[in-house]
């Protein structure tokens, strides 16, 4: 349909006619799914679940409600149903509520029809412009989703409250013919709920008593966290008897599709990007430490731990190595265990923690997340640490664990420039040879990776002793640190966790 007409009787002999917004979603998607068009763009790990669930919702013309914990793309992919609409629609100029030209609802559309007859001014709306989005809180009002009587209208016109035209509408009713998206439903006050159905069922609104038929044509969409069931609030039993789809979504499955993500929606600058080197290993973990945090005993598995935690974890990573390029005046680095040091930040305050955890601490449950993540890895580049101390003729650690035996440690800080990052990890024999001959492709950069991996691999089994100093680690003997530990180490520092503190 084309955008130039400008008059009712110009719209009139074009042949348009009426459609309602679900009906409009429906025939998109059925042309684009016939055409094998992609429908959604940046949406990774629902192809099988969500959508499907999504696109059936669509096609029965359901209003839906998307239930899920938080950073599981609720509203991302409700956003995202715009494109579905008709790049244009008509509507009668000036009116308040876009009315359909051939189908009216409100008493100014009415009345400029009922004048002006074809001469109607028509005016057109993209579909870009038929979204809204209403975040639920519990100070929300009738009066701002439905409406209220305005009494200088109606004092100025001389017309009685219960007259349409002294009715100023709120955010629902300007929504007609457009896709209204409310997240975090139950947060809504039971009353206003009870106000939402009586518009899922009846088409009528009520405003200080006066009963208004207003036949409002929305598509809605809600977003709920399963936990605000019982801490906030709950969907009332009769709106969600309304609510004809309710379709579940879930997170990542997988840490290779969780990293799609990460790497999709991390805002990097291109000096990063050009100049930061950034390991498969530490991708993985990155996306490791969020699977462990979902399986921790110190995180709250109701509140959910959200994709954010890793895409903004893996800024900070980069930041971290950005800023040790930039204070050693280097040309490129990569990134390094020891900048993990610069996550705790954008992990913290990303878990919701059971007491246990906060008993132990934010500070200390991320670096116990960091932990398991390694230790989760090491399995995949390099040979078990607990088997091999059970070997007395085949432990490839031996040489590095005595080492530390004899009194040595490293300090491996997140501001060694590359030279000193190399030469610190080298001091240990047996340690390059291990990885050299474990990975005898890889490259320097990916060798001294591994090297550090290892020392990491190594204390978390208890084989060494690892330190967290405010800006990286110091590995020693684990039998040592145990005999020589100080009452001063046992002090949090300004991270708030010992510095002698282990996972």
């Amino acid at each position: 349909m084309t955008n130039n007409i400008t008059t009712l009787g110009a719209l009139k002999a074009s042949g348009y006619k009426p459609k309602s917004i679900k009906d409009e979603l429906r025939d998109n998607l059925i042309k684009r799914l016939k055409a094998g068009e992609k429908t959604v763009e940046g949406i990774i790990g629902y192809d099988e679940t969500v959508i499907p669930d999504l696109f059936t919702a669509i096609l029965s013309r359901h209003n839906i409600l998307l239930l899920g914990l938080r950073g599981q793309a609720k509203t991302r992919i409700a956003r995202q149903m715009v494109d579905l609409l008709d790049e244009w629609v008509p509507y009668i100029s000036g009116s308040e509520l876009y009315d359909d030209p051939l189908n009216p609802i409100s008493w100014f559309a009415r009345n400029e029809i009922n004048e002006k007859g074809d001469d109607t001014l028509i005016a057109w709306l993209h579909r870009s412009e038929r979204y809204t989005e209403k975040l639920a809180t519990p100070d929300v009002t009738v009066a701002d989703l439905i409406g209220d009587v305005d009494p200088i209208k109606a004092a100025a016109l001389k017309l009685p409250y219960s007259d349409e035209r002294v009715i100023h509408y709120g955010l629902i009713p300007r929504t007609h013919r457009q896709i209204f998206v409310i997240n975090e439903l139950p947060d809504l006050q039971a009353r206003i709920q009870v106000a939402l159905f009586n518009i899922l069922e009846e088409k009528d609104i009520q405003i200080r008593g006066f009963k208004l038929r207003l036949p409002l044509d929305i598509q809605f969409v809600f977003t709920a966290n399963p936990e605000d069931y019982t801490n906030r609030g709950s969907i009332v039993t009769p709106l969600k008897d309304r609510i004809e789809s309710q379709i579940l979504t879930h997170y990542p499955k997988t840490p290779d599709l969780s990293k799609q993500i990460t790497h999709q929606e991390a805002r990097l600058h291109e000096d990063q990007l050009e100049k930061i080197n950034v390991p498969e290993l530490i991708k993985d973990l990155v996306e490791q430490i969020a699977f462990e945090a979902r399986a921790s005993e110190y995180v709250d598995k109701k509140s959910g731990v959200s994709a954010r935690l890793t895409i903004s974890a893996f800024e900070n990573l980069m930041s971290t190595a950005e800023r040790r390029l930039l204070l050693n005046n280097e040309g490129s680095t990569t990134i390094r265990l020891a900048d993990f040091i610069g996550v705790i930040p954008a992990i913290t305050g990303k878990i919701e923690l059971v007491y246990e955890g906060e008993q132990e601490g934010p500070a200390k449950v991320t670096h116990i997340l960091i932990g398991k993540a390694i230790k989760t890895l090491t399995a995949n580049y390099l040979p078990d640490p607990e088997k091999a101390k059970k070997s007395k003729t085949n432990n490839q650690y031996a040489d590095i664990i005595d080492w530390f035996g004899k009194g040595n440690s490293i300090t491996i800080a997140d501001g060694l420039s590359n030279s000193e990052y190399s030469t610190a990890l080298k001091k240990v024999p047996g340690l390059e040879d291990l990885i050299r001959a474990l990975h005898p492709r890889t490259d320097e950069t990916n060798r001294l990776l591994l090297m550090e991996l290892a020392l990491h691999a190594l204390s978390e089994y208890s084989l060494l002793s690892k330190h967290y100093l405010t800006n990286g680690f110091e590995f020693k003997d684990m039998f040592s640190s145990l005999f020589n530990a100080s009452i001063d180490d046992e002090d949090e520092d300004e991270r708030g966790y010992g510095r002698d503190d282990r996972y």
